[in-house]
């Protein structure tokens, strides 16, 4: 098992930052994919960015120049940096982490961005 525990949330400004992590614990292997997703009402969950282990990247197209993933191994953390957000970022995000065929999820936190 692997718990998921995300941070940093909260309300900003449109073209404001913010700073999501999400610690992993328990049964953490050396080869995998942390990504971070996001759900906003009304909508499909989407993925945002991911990063693999040896640092590959991934992002969706409406985040790309203004997220930036990216992981602590030593720690088991994962970060995403969120600049010049906009209202349509606003969603719940959550951590992810997959191992082969196994996928765990942080419980989420709330983005707001609203003037």
């Amino acid at each position: 098992q692997v718990q998921l525990v995300e941070s940093g949330g909260g309300w900003v400004q449109p073209g404001g930052s913010l700073r999501l992590s999400c610690a992993a614990s328990g049964s953490i292997y050396r080869i995998n994919t942390m990504a971070w997703y996001r759900q906003a009402p009304g909508k499909q969950r989407e993925l945002v960015a991911s990063i693999t282990s040896g640092g590959s990247t991934n992002y969706a197209d409406s985040v790309k120049g203004r997220f930036t993933i990216s992981r602590d191994n030593a720690k088991y953390t994962v970060y995403l940096q969120m600049n010049s957000l906009k209202t349509e970022d606003t969603a719940v995000y959550y951590c992810n982490y997959v191992y082969g065929v196994s996928s765990y999820w942080g419980q989420g936190t709330q983005v707001t961005v609203s003037s």
